[in-house]
């Protein structure tokens, strides 16, 4: 019985929280340095739109077996896709795991290339 009213009142993870592209090259231009990984495949991440400078290619599905190894960071993390829905759903999946820094890129790669 109590472990069922402990699943019934734990916390869920929080909401991710939304970056802005010129929220990030704001970030980025003043030197701070966020873990940014991206979630799409190989393919993706060297295509047309390529990937942001310093990037780690880490496709969504491949994401849960390297959680242990993002929690050990400790830096605030950004997540980027090529919209920002994959992106979205690697934040809840760490946000599940306890990791709290991090943050999704709004729009993606594509809204990092127009600018937002």
């Amino acid at each position: 019985m109590f472990t069922r009213l402990a699943r019934l009142f734990r916390q869920r993870p929080a909401a991710p929280v939304w970056l802005e592209p010129g929220e990030l090259q704001d970030r980025l231009d003043r030197g701070e340095l966020p873990m940014i990984i991206d979630v799409r495949g190989p393919d993706e991440f060297d295509g047309p739109l390529g990937h942001i400078e310093g990037a780690l290619n880490i496709p969504l599905a491949g994401l849960p077996a390297r959680i242990a190894e993002l929690a050990r960071a400790r830096c605030p993390i950004v997540l980027v896709c090529l919209t920002d829905k994959r992106s979205a759903q690697a934040a809840a999946e760490l946000a599940g795991a306890g990791i709290r820094d991090v943050a999704v890129l709004r729009g993606g790669m594509r809204g990092w290339r127009t600018g937002g």
